[in-house]
Formats: C-alpha cells, structure tokens, sequence
C-alpha cells in the first residue's frame, strides 16, 4: 500500500556565502510520517557535503546564526540510518563535476508537524563531506565534522495549491 500525503508541504530556499551557491527543496510529508525532501543545489564543488536541519531559523549572520544541528532527543552525532544521531541528521549530498546535487531522501525524524517540527528551522549544506560520526575527529559526535556552512534556507510552509 502506497503512502499518502498529509497535505503538508514545505519549501526552502537554498542560497550560500558564495553568490553562485542557489536551489530549492521541498518537504512533504506522508500519513505514515515520512518526510520526503526533494530539489537541486547547485553552484557546490564536486564531491559529497553535510546536509543537516539546523536549530535555528535564523540567517541575520548568514548561514552561521541557525544554530547547532536539530536534536530534540539529546543524541550523539551520526548516519541517517544509525540508532544514536541527531534528527537533523540527514547525511550527504553528492554535487556532479557541474556542482549540481540532486537530493532525493527520506527520514522519519524530520516531521512537518508535532512537538519535533522542522518548520521555521534551517536546511544547511556544508562545505565537507560528513564523517557520520565515525571520523574520530573532536567534531565528529557532533557535526560531522562536516566544515563550513556553504549554502542554507528557511523551512517554512508551501501553499497546497
């Protein structure tokens, strides 16, 4: 049986500390409480980079003012599919040699309603690949060690229409 929508959509709006840095993704989340992200990035170097919901809402100082990594239930850094990681966990994008990153993923932890809403929090690409948690480096079990913030936008809610 396939999964439908809740009817909850939302959308961000990617810019980065470098001009080129733009994309869109969207949130929709099903009844069974999966929450699909789709959309592009481009302007990125090739190779992977962090990709994490962040705290906070809040660019005034640029990507750097959203805050540590969305963590509701007080975990260790880690994989998208690990037991201990942050609900703002979500991996790594891959940008093609053209900078482009197609992100297609799902996640349980990222609802668009409830007490753990990502609503109003901040989607943030990183200039680095995400270790996962398992890179042994001191930011390891808590961002990845994943580097700057080179892209982020808002999450907030889109029109059903």
């Amino acid at each position: 049986m396939m999964a439908t929508s809740t009817g909850l959509k939302a959308v961000a709006v990617i810019t980065g500390s470098n001009s080129s840095i733009r994309g869109s993704l969207q949130f929709v989340q099903d009844t069974n409480g999966i929450t699909h992200v789709k959309g592009k990035i481009a302007g990125l170097s090739p190779g992977l980079h962090g990709f994490h919901i962040h705290a906070l809402g809040d660019t005034t100082n640029g990507c750097n003012s959203t805050g540590p990594h969305f963590n509701p239930l007080k975990m260790d850094h880690g994989a998208p599919t690990a037991k201990e990681r942050h609900a703002g966990d979500l991996g790594n994008i891959v940008a093609g040699k053209d900078g482009v990153a197609e992100v297609n993923l799902k996640d349980m932890q990222i609802p668009l309603s409830g007490p753990h809403s990502i609503l109003g929090r901040a989607v943030v690409v990183h200039a680095d690949p995400d270790d996962l948690g398992r890179g042994g480096h001191e930011l390891s079990k808590t961002t990845g060690n994943a580097g700057a913030r080179v892209g982020c936008g808002i999450i907030g809610l889109q029109s059903a229409v």
